[in-house]
């Protein structure tokens, strides 16, 4: 048996106990009597304000300000330029729809404080898509001002790395200890339920004593949402994104890890397979009779002669994964994506052996 088999024999994806970091929670569902108190802050809710907004409006016979526009064309860009460029009406209008948001951003966090896990959490890092957008950060901001009014002791703070890479970048504290020595390089792959990426990152050891920094070398992403392909499609084209990487890296001379760290939506089992969460995904990706890491290993040729170790975890636990240099002076942490849903998780440091 190779040493990589050995070792992923060990490992456990979605595992509590990471190098470095204590994952509490992850995938938490809250519900209450109006359902799932994630859904209020997604970007979904976030287009649905918009167009709540221009209902109303046109049942009291006014002009709607956004005219033609479509709820699929309400992209961050789009939603972006109305807010900077657009006309006042429109951009009040939009102006509007991210206060409300942010209101219910707020009312979202405060759920999640009031669980034992985050209960004493002073940081919360926003992650996902909608970070990515002037309007989104403008949004956390403000549900930051208005935590803070509220007498809440607690920072909102867009994540550090750009969510493109965020999932990718986190992927790399995923790694067991081996990986380090030697090797430049790891694969990651972030899956979520509109955007696939892959990305080729490289380690840098000169830069941390404890797990080396890292950057995204290359990257690919994949909107699929647009496509909406079968599963076995998906999956094919991720092992195909995965193979194009591991030819640009013998390229650039940059020597890989036969190491491959997975982000995904939903709760995963030790085994790989998703128990629940991923219902955003192209098919049925729920249940013991799949497994995306062992498709994968399947799939993806063994890098370096040897066999391929697979890692995945939890999205947001990854994303959360990649602010890990930043946060070592902090005792507890959390992370809430906001994208075609809302992600979370909360992170603590280990405690010390006595």
């Amino acid at each position: 048996m190779s040493e990589a088999r050995v070792i992923s024999s060990v490992l456990r994806h979605g595992a509590a106990q990471l190098p470095g970091i204590v994952v509490d929670s992850y995938n938490v569902d809250l519900q209450d009597s109006q359902g799932f108190v994630g859904d209020r802050a997604s970007r979904r809710a976030f287009v649905a304000l918009v167009e709540d907004w221009r209902e109303r409006l046109r049942k009291l016979g006014h002009d709607d300000p956004l005219g033609k526009i479509s709820p699929d064309e309400l992209k961050k860009k789009k939603l972006d330029k109305l807010l900077l460029e657009g006309e006042p009406e429109a951009a009040a209008l939009v102006h509007s729809a991210m206060e409300e948001f942010a209101q219910e951003l707020v009312g979202v966090v405060c759920r999640f404080l009031r669980l034992k896990e985050w209960r004493e959490t002073h940081s919360i890092l926003i992650g996902g898509g909608f970070r990515a957008s002037l309007l989104g950060q403008v949004a956390i901001a403000r549900a930051g001002l208005l935590l803070k009014a509220h007498g809440h002791d607690v920072e909102l703070q867009p994540i550090r790395h750009h969510p493109d890479e965020a999932g990718l970048i986190g992927c790399a504290r995923l790694a067991p200890s081996w990986v380090f020595s030697g090797h430049r390089g790891i694969l990651a792959v972030d899956i979520g339920g509109t955007n696939i990426r892959a990305g080729l990152i490289e380690l840098n050891p000169k830069k941390s004593k404890n797990v080396p920094a890292a950057h995204v070398a290359a990257f690919d992403l994949w909107r699929h949402a647009d496509e909406r392909p079968s599963r076995d499609v998906a999956v094919k084209r991720i092992a195909e994104m995965l193979r194009l990487l591991i030819h640009r890296s013998k390229k650039d001379e940059l020597r890989l890890a036969p190491f491959v760290g997975i982000g995904c939506p939903g709760i995963i089992r030790d085994d790989g397979s998703i128990e629940r969460g991923g219902q955003n995904l192209p098919g049925n990706w729920e249940g013991k009779k799949f497994n995306l890491p062992e498709r994968l290993r399947e799939l993806v040729p063994a890098i370096g002669g040897n066999e391929n170790t697979i890692l995945m975890h939890n999205d947001a636990v990854v994303q959360g994964l990649s602010e890990m240099p930043f946060r070592t002076k902090l005792p507890q942490w959390a992370i809430l994506t906001i994208g075609t849903g809302l992600g979370n998780a909360h992170f603590s440091s280990p405690v010390p052996a006595k």
